[in-house]
């Protein structure tokens, strides 16, 4: 029997090189957070959190949603998924990074139904470089022992957490998972999803 699938929606990071926080980034008039929550409507999901980091409680967007503290050291996507799984160690998590302004309902909607929970992981390959996609991935309960050994050791890359698991790798959904972490790259991202 499968693992119940929640959706942890990270936000925590600290966006050095936008220079302002991501998850609040305006596109066509909604902020990125909100639009990655309303994604969430379209999964069949036991719960959802907003993954941040302590001192982002306060914040007043991410305080309206359901949220998740990080327990562990803040050093990237990792605490947060880590997090997630200490607090519900019989979850399989649906990880979206809050950066990905062109995810749509369908490519999540695919992700979901080609999960398969006899694997660590069900993820993407990115389309640049053919490697797994961490952070629009469902991470199994199984997935924890090591994503915790790799961090007591400060290995924080998840991505290359996923090279040691067993996964189920999907196709490329092709821009869907375009993360924007420039301002020349929210940019483009604004001009492909505003009308003229």
């Amino acid at each position: 029997m499968s693992a119940p699938l929640s959706a942890l929606l990270l936000t925590g990071g600290a966006s050095r090189r936008m220079q302002a926080d991501k998850a609040l980034l305006d596109y066509a008039g909604q902020p990125q957070l909100l639009r990655a929550w309303a994604l969430l409507r379209h999964i069949e999901l036991v719960q959802a959190f907003v993954s941040l980091r302590p001192d982002q409680r306060s914040e007043m967007l991410r305080g309206s949603l359901p949220a998740l503290a990080d327990s562990v050291d803040s050093v990237g996507p990792v605490a947060g998924i880590l997090s997630a799984q200490q607090a519900y160690p019989g979850h399989a998590w649906l990880v979206i990074a809050c950066d990905l302004p062109l995810l749509d309902a369908r490519t999540l909607r695919s992700l979901v139904s080609a999960r398969q929970p006899g694997k660590d992981a069900t993820v993407f390959v990115s389309r640049h470089d053919g490697l797994p996609e961490p952070l629009c991935a469902i991470w199994e309960p199984s997935s924890a022992p090591l994503l915790r050994q790799r961090f007591e050791a400060h290995h924080f890359c998840p991505r290359k957490a996923l090279l040691q698991l067993q996964i189920h790798a999907l196709p490329s959904p092709g821009n869907a998972l375009d993360n924007i972490n420039t301002p020349g790259e929210l940019l483009q991202a604004r001009q492909q999803l505003e009308p003229n």
